[in-house]
């Protein structure tokens, strides 16, 4: 039996999006998944810029927080990133200000090339979810082949090399959108593999999605209390889960879980939803899990909140700090999660899983584009007033709306990334 083909996966450690990205294709990776930016023998040059751009990019999505000053702060950075509307179709090759300084960084101070050096001894195919990584792979002339996850609905001109044209760079893309948009950055369309974004395998179960399905039964029957949805759409559900009737619902309460993104913005957000459905936690009608994610010092605030509530013992709270650890965790949190509230993040593809989204406000360009992947599809809601959570979100529980949104997502979102991308690095 031949071995299967590995590959270098290169992350890098900001946020959550990237890890995500990486997490489900641990399986094709050569020894660990390699975080560019925290790696064994990174030069002290590279650590430094490495920390000034992450640390930049946190500390401005949390002052974004402070009134006027913080929010002009957050256009005004948020400008360089932002992504042209898509009509009426036309070359938009022109690399833009962000990307230009990106190349002189990398060329004029030689950031990643000990990285690409070091991999290039061993020339497997690089595949990296950050586009400042593949890039540094070109300039320095890695001899492999070089793929790009990319990890949201639609992307800025930044997703694109300054040469698009003679690029050798190729894409992994999550939508049809994203495919569309980088013909018109003039990425080669050989170089683009409509794919989907990489869903972690242990939610699927295989390709053949066995306990994504057994999952997606039991949620509905919590999300359809009242069989509204299912009665008139019992046909549609047949077809697709196999099932006549669903699954008694005595399993758990209705299951919230609130994600905060990895620059700790929007904690606020999630203790206010709390003090909304107190009741309903205190009479076991709803349980809600507060996702923490691998910061501390969020931890310490819902773990603060929740004791003056008087709540510490119903409310859950997710955190490890080891994001692998924690990803682990949150993926084996899904399986008994009915709801998920997040910004509209790369977790916008967590929909596919058959997860209603409820979605809170974005935050930069790119998540506006997710919220509309996500409300086209009819796979999840915008928030309403958090402050009456107990009344409209319970309205939309009791109506069958959050079941129809989680199978909207299941039959319309991509949930094979991860195999997808397997089969073109085994060819």
């Amino acid at each position: 039996m031949n071995k299967k083909p590995k590959a270098w996966v290169v992350t890098v450690d900001m946020g959550y999006g990237h890890q995500r990205a990486t997490y489900p294709l641990k399986d094709l990776a050569v020894g660990e998944i390699i975080d560019a930016n925290n790696y064994p023998g990174m030069p002290a040059a590279d650590r430094k810029i490495w920390e000034q751009s992450t640390s930049g990019y946190e500390a401005i999505s949390r002052f974004k927080k402070v009134p006027l000053v913080g929010e002009l702060s957050f256009d005004l950075f948020d400008y360089f990133q932002s992504i042209e509307n898509f009509y009426p179709r036309r070359d938009l090759s022109k690399p833009t200000l962000q990307l230009k300084m990106t190349y002189k960084m990398i060329k004029q101070k030689s950031w990643g090339k000990h990285l690409i050096n070091k991999l290039a001894q061993n020339p497997l195919p690089l595949i990296t979810p950050f586009f400042t990584t593949a890039y540094m792979a070109e300039i320095f002339g890695y001899p492999g082949e070089i793929y790009l996850i990319v990890c949201d609905a639609d992307i800025s001109r930044a997703w694109a090399p300054l040469d698009s044209r003679s690029s050798k760079i190729k894409y992994f893309a999550p939508t049809t959108r994203v495919v569309e948009r980088l013909k018109l950055y003039a990425v080669k369309a050989e170089n683009i593999f409509l794919t989907g974004f990489p869903l972690p395998k242990e939610n699927l179960g295989g390709p053949t999605l066995p306990r994504l399905k057994r999952d997606l039964k039991e949620r509905l029957a919590h999300l359809d209390p009242n069989r509204i949805y299912f009665n008139e759409y019992k046909k549609n559900i047949a077809t697709w889960l196999g099932i006549s009737r669903l699954p008694d619902t005595d399993h758990h309460p209705l299951t919230i879980a609130f994600a905060v993104g990895g620059a700790g913005a929007q904690q606020e957000l999630g203790i206010t939803i709390v003090k909304s459905l107190r009741q309903e936690i205190l009479q076991k009608k709803v349980y809600f899990i507060l996702i923490a994610g691998s910061r501390e010092e969020i931890y310490l605030y819902f773990k603060q909140e929740l004791s003056k509530l008087k709540l510490s013992r119903y409310v859950k709270i997710i955190y490890n700090h080891n994001k692998l650890k924690y990803l682990a965790e949150f993926n084996r949190l899904l399986h008994q999660t009915d709801v998920l509230w997040t910004k509209p993040s790369e977790l916008s593809f967590y929909s596919a899983l058959g997860l209603p989204i409820i979605i809170a406000p974005p935050i930069g360009s790119q998540e506006k584009f997710n919220r509309q992947y996500i409300r086209k599809m009819g796979a999840g809601l915008e928030q309403e007033d958090p402050r009456y959570t107990n009344e409209w979100l319970l309205d939309w529980h009791q109506n069958g709306f959050l079941a129809e949104a989680a199978m909207q997502g299941f039959i319309d979102g991509n949930k094979l990334g991860a195999y997808n991308i397997e089969k073109i690095i085994e060819k």
